[in-house]
Formats: C-alpha cells, structure tokens, sequence
C-alpha cells in the first residue's frame, strides 16, 4: 500500500484535538509525550508532532527535529526514571512498516537487562499502573526542568 493523505479522524489527532483522554507526561509548542496504553514495558510513552503529518515520509523537517529532540530528552528521562540499561525507540512507516496509527510518533521505551519487551497483544494496560507510571515520569520531567 502506498501513503495516503493524512486522515484528521485518527485517535493521535482525537488525543491532540482533547476529544480523547490520555496520560500525557511532557508537553511543549510542538510535542506532546504520552503513556502507550499497550506498553511493551513500564515506562513505554509515544512523542507526538503536535502538527499533523501521517508518518516519517511526509513530516516537514521542523516538526520532525521536534520531534527527535523530544524523544532524546524523554530517552535520558526514562533512563534516570526507570534505572534503565538502555532506550529502545521505534518508528515505523506505513502498514508495511508495522505503523498501525497514521500520525507520526516514536515510540520510547526503558529496557532493563536481560528482560524481553512484552508482546504487542493488544490488551490495555492496568489503568492504575499507567498512572503511576505517568506520576513518575512527570516528577523526573519536573526534575529536569
């Protein structure tokens, strides 16, 4: 399948828009920094461009450095946060690619040595454990600020 248009319906933009909730647990003029309600490990959060583009093939160049700059800053904050070994960050492009939402993000994860990422089975994560995931990112966010 090749790139389609970007679609303003896609729950990213709903999330953006206010129209859907979210952990939200970074925030500036051009990203925003979510909980990943299917988190491979504790700590997993999604950076968001705040403007529209469906992936990496056709983000403006602005938005895209935003966007790794964001991702940098939240890899060392999750590192610190979680007393991770590593940072794994992932993007995928198109169906093909193992994008699944058509809006550009990154996914960020903490890993701990010699412990697998879970499955990607679809299943939400324990509401109260989100939050306090989000609770502790955004006291290592106050931290670094």
């Amino acid at each position: 399948m090749t790139s389609s248009a970007y679609d303003e319906q896609n729950i990213f933009a709903k999330i953006l828009r206010g129209e859907l909730p979210s952990e939200k647990v970074f925030e500036d003029e051009n990203t925003i920094v979510i909980m990943d309600i299917m988190p491979r490990a504790d700590g997993h959060v999604l950076v968001l461009p705040k403007n529209g583009s469906r992936n990496i093939l056709d983000i403006e160049e602005a938005d895209l450095a935003a966007v790794a700059k964001t991702a940098q800053k939240m890899a060392r904050i999750l590192k610190q946060a979680f007393a991770a070994d590593g940072i794994t960050i992932h993007q995928f492009n198109e169906g093909a690619g193992g994008q699944m939402v058509f809006h550009t993000h990154f996914h960020v994860i903490p890993r701990t040595e010699g412990i697998s990422l879970r499955p990607h089975t679809g299943e939400m994560e324990d509401g109260e454990k989100l939050k306090a995931n989000a609770e502790k990112i955004r006291a290592a966010v106050a931290a670094h600020s």
